[in-house]
């Protein structure tokens, strides 16, 4: 049976990088990554890429970004290959948008633009919505001045006689604020309920790790490889957006809580910092954060950096303490993708493949190993009768010596801080301290 339903057509894309730098080979090359980026940027909200290109720019024009020259140049390109969307991998303003469309005839969108598209068809959970949402219309107030003719348009005043009224410029921008408190305050109540998940999910005694690092490193792949489940993992920019957390069980027998974060990205835009905070406060709440690289990236030194700067700035922020580097493991991934003699060997991480399944053992090792160095050893004096206390202490901790006497039992246990605290509180009369 024929379907009357009719596809729409593509829309045309072409991607400019605006390049300010010089270009000698190794400088050329991190050019190409950046603009590779943005056409799988471009790519991954179903826009179809027909020309691609990098443009030096000698100096930043304020009323369109480029030289007169190269906007006729973009102009012929526009109209040769039928563009109805240009990406500027960069960030315009509004002035410098809306001269641009002019001048090509086409739709102009930057790279804050793209990002927060993306975000918006991709966000799931609630917070995720209202982050990206009030994320938007941020960015969309600063663009509201003449960006369409009926905004100069006035609306009549109060009264009899009427008054000078309010322009319509003026009465969206009332709107958007209007919208924006009421996010504000629904983003905050969220944020509560999240808060009491989270002081909830303290007293539940597994650790929190967390899987950070830049955008398709393969981290949703490395959380589907050590959990079983079924997150949504793609060879695309941004699959992930909204923070999952699943429950694993070490080969040791440790339990471990892991959590899915999505991927950073060079450049964010400010208006979408705050639409992190979710997957932030999941990463300043970890007990071990794994920094998943790909290492088969030929960018993969400028993504790491990337990455540490943002966690660096949380740590100015005092969202993050100054010691996460002491409880972070880099993971090398992808390494399926190299040769054998190119797997890096560097102390202090681990090389995998989250695809294959190689070298997940010895990522189990270090997250064991780093655990044990995140514990206290603890000394606990229990009475006989106290069975329950020392059923306690063998299903939270670790118990590495046991004497038993006709006064009592002493134990030598290794424990998290937390537990050693929350012991306390359950058994006050059973003395536990620190050795």
């Amino acid at each position: 049976m024929a379907s009357n339903v009719t596809t729409p057509p593509a829309t045309r894309a072409a991607v400019i990088l605006p390049w300010e730098r010089p270009t000698p080979n190794d400088e050329f090359r991190a050019a190409e990554a950046r603009l590779e980026e943005a056409v799988g940027l471009s790519a991954s909200i179903g826009l179809v890429v027909v020309r691609q290109a990098i443009l030096a720019l000698r100096t930043r024009r304020p009323a369109t970004l480029f030289g007169s020259g190269q906007v006729e140049q973009l102009a012929e390109m526009v109209r040769q290959d039928e563009v109805a969307v240009l990406i500027v991998d960069s960030k315009l303003s509004p002035g410098q948008q809306r001269n641009l469309e002019r001048a090509l005839d086409c739709k102009v969108v930057d790279r804050t633009g793209l990002i927060l598209d993306i975000f918006g068809a991709r966000a799931a959970t609630r917070e995720g919505v209202l982050q990206v949402e009030l994320a938007h219309l941020e960015y969309q107030r600063s663009r509201l001045v003449r960006l369409w003719t009926h905004l100069e348009r006035q609306r009549g005043g109060f009264g009899f006689l009427g008054g000078p009224g309010e322009t319509q410029m003026e009465a969206d921008r009332r709107m958007l604020d209007e919208r924006l408190v009421r996010l504000r305050k629904d983003l905050e109540q969220v944020r509560r309920t999240r808060g009491l998940h989270r002081t909830a999910r303290r007293k539940v005694p597994f650790p929190v790790v967390a899987l950070v690092g830049y955008t398709n490193a393969g981290k949703s792949t490395l959380f589907n490889a050590l959990t079983g489940a079924s997150v949504h993992a793609q060879d695309q920019l941004f699959a992930t957006l909204d923070p999952t957390m699943r429950g694993v069980t070490l080969p040791s027998g440790r339990r471990i809580i892991l959590s899915d974060t999505v991927g950073f990205i060079s450049d964010l835009p400010t208006e979408l910092v705050a639409a992190f905070r979710a997957t932030l406060e999941e990463v300043a709440e970890a007990d071990i954060i794994l920094h998943v690289r790909d290492i088969a990236h030929p960018d993969t030194a400028a993504q790491r950096a990337d990455v540490l700067n943002v966690l660096s700035g949380m740590t100015r922020d005092g969202m993050l303490d100054a010691h996460w580097p002491d409880r972070c493991i880099e993971v090398l991934n992808k390494i399926d993708l190299l040769g054998a003699e190119e797997v890096p060997r560097a102390p202090g991480t681990v090389a995998i493949s989250a695809i294959t399944g190689q070298g997940l053992a010895n990522l189990f090792s270090a997250l064991d190993g780093k655990m044990t160095a995140a514990m206290q050893l603890a000394h606990a004096e229990l009475a006989v009768t106290d069975g329950a206390a020392l059923a306690w202490l063998y299903e939270h901790g670790e118990v590495l010596e046991r004497l038993d006497r006709e006064s009592g039992i002493s134990l030598d246990v290794r424990l998290f801080e937390q537990d050693r605290l929350r012991f306390g509180q359950l058994y006050p009369e059973c003395p536990i301290r620190i050795v």
